[in-house]
């Protein structure tokens, strides 16, 4: 469900699975490993949970924010939990 009525999306648990693993490998790539801290800062849409979860699949801890946070806000939040990457 998103944040807008009637804003909803179906998926299942293979084709989660799939984009999970994807995510995960490309937060790999990108040198994320287990015990590092990922802030994601995205609108209430399906690749938010898909990053979570990918986030947890690798044992990376996640720090969800508000999407309608100001960049000055964002900003504090990133640098108070010392994430090494930030998903938008």
């Amino acid at each position: 469900e998103g944040n807008e009525p009637g804003d909803s999306t179906k998926i299942t648990y293979r084709e989660l699975l799939h984009k999970v693993c994807q995510f995960a490998n490309i937060l790999r790539s990108q040198g994320v490993k287990k015990g590092d801290r990922v802030s994601i800062y995205l609108p209430m849409i399906m690749e938010l949970v898909v990053a979570m979860l990918a986030c947890a699949r690798i044992g990376a801890l996640h720090s969800v924010v508000f999407a309608g946070f100001s960049a000055d806000s964002l900003c504090e939040r990133i640098l108070d939990c010392g994430c090494s990457l930030l998903i938008t």
